[in-house]
């Protein structure tokens, strides 16, 4: 797969900002059951203790805490479906950014900022301060540029690279649902 160059990423931003801003939509559920592995489900559970039951988040555990535990700040990624459509190129290698949800949504700082609340099908969310930002992984996946494109000043306030989230209240969620602020 060839990567997208600079100036075709940023030829998407126009359709990337017209994202719902009070009331989207679920477009994909992706779980990770172990490091690398990507399952496309059409519901998951969320689970204030487990995060996306069936994914790795808390068997996996996190360098940004001392022990390397999960941490509790980051325990749902949710990205932009626009957005991984335009850095993906097509659609069945979205799922390869590893992000557990993605949403026809907008997740700029300004329409979300930290400790936003967000209904997810029957769950409840929480929008956390940790930025959610573009790494090696996802420069081998989908390019320098891509790189770039999401670490970039329009990139960071788009969250581009998508949002991290806590779960407030548990509650199933499905490929469908709607995704809307409180």
């Amino acid at each position: 797969m060839e990567h997208r160059d600079l100036a075709a990423l940023e030829a998407g931003l126009d359709d990337i900002r017209d994202a719902p801003k009070d009331r989207g939509r679920i477009e994909l559920i992706c779980r990770r059951p172990e490091t690398e592995e990507r399952e496309l489900i059409d519901e998951a559970v969320l689970d204030t203790e487990m995060g996306l039951v069936g994914d790795n988040w808390r068997t996996r555990g996190s360098k940004a805490t001392d022990d390397g535990s999960s941490h509790p700040l980051m325990q749902l990624t949710l990205t932009n479906v626009r957005s991984m459509d335009v850095i993906a190129g097509q659609p069945e290698r979205r799922q390869l950014a590893g992000d557990q949800f993605f949403v026809d949504f907008d997740l700029s700082v300004e329409n979300i900022p930290p400790g936003t609340r967000l209904k997810l099908g029957q769950a409840t969310i929480e929008i956390t301060e940790i930025p959610h930002r573009g790494c090696g992984k996802f420069s081998a996946r989908f390019g320098v540029d891509a790189l770039k494109f999401v670490n970039s000043a329009v990139g960071r306030e788009l969250n581009l690279r998508g949002v991290n989230a806590k779960i407030i209240d548990a509650g199933v969620v499905r490929t469908g649902d709607a995704i809307a602020k409180l």
